[in-house]
């Protein structure tokens, strides 16, 4: 895709932010002058050692945390601007994660961990049934639904954790690890399925490993090393 077909198609922009915290007197720059543009239905894979700033960035995109300068606009929406529970509102909207340990909650079946997200929306039960219900089978997990999580395989509860994020029909889905604490065979599946989300689907996905078997599955790689993107790939 060309840069002008990237910028009329564009989903994610994130224009010369930085993002600083402080430890007591100290500055500790995690981010500096980064600029990155995500296409609509796009599969990216954010590469880069511990503290690169992969995981930083990616709570940025999702809006969970705010950068020190800069800009990120996504789907539209400068959301560095966005007030807490402006912030909320769009998250619920427009993001669905999934994590690295699951996050799955281990009193609640399968299916009731994934409506949680929905228990923000005006769905009505029935409503929030069926969205359930078809993320479970996009995910292959119909037949677990009444199940918990600790009856389930790692492999499995991540499918969970998959279908919590896609439940809502999110603009993006955000991984971060997906992949991290699973077996290669788990892993694979984990891979096979965002692969499918991304291309039968359309699924804008964004994706933090420092898997290179992981990040060969995405169409583009970005490389962080110390805050500032490196290098890119194209598979």
């Amino acid at each position: 895709m060309s840069d002008s077909q990237a910028k009329n198609n564009e989903l994610v922009r994130v224009d010369n932010v930085e993002k600083i915290f402080h430890r007591g007197s100290e500055e500790i720059h995690v981010l500096s002058k980064l600029s990155l543009l995500v296409p609509t239905g796009e599969f990216l894979a954010l590469m880069g050692p511990s503290g690169s700033g992969k995981s930083t960035l990616l709570n940025l995109i999702g809006g969970l945390d705010r950068p020190t300068n800069g800009t990120v606009t996504v789907a539209g929406d400068r959301i560095d601007q966005l007030s807490d529970r402006q912030l909320a509102a769009w998250r619920a909207r427009h993001i669905g994660f999934v994590f690295q340990l699951y996050n799955l909650m281990p009193v609640l079946t399968a299916e009731r961990n994934v409506e949680l997200p929905l228990l923000l929306t005006t769905l009505t039960k029935a409503q929030r049934q069926k969205h359930v219900a078809t993320a479970l089978a996009m995910v292959g997990l119909s037949h677990r639904a009444k199940h918990y999580p600790r009856t389930m395989s790692g492999g499995e509860q991540q499918r969970v954790g998959i279908a919590r994020g896609i439940v809502t029909d999110p603009t993006l889905l955000l991984c971060d690890e997906p992949t991290g604490d699973l077996d290669r065979k788990a892993g694979d599946e984990i891979l096979n399925l965002l692969q499918a989300l991304n291309r039968e689907h359309g699924k804008t996905i964004i994706m933090v490993t420092h898997d290179p078997h992981a990040s060969a599955r995405a169409a583009r790689t970005v490389h962080l090393t110390k805050g500032q993107l490196t290098r890119e790939a194209v598979a």
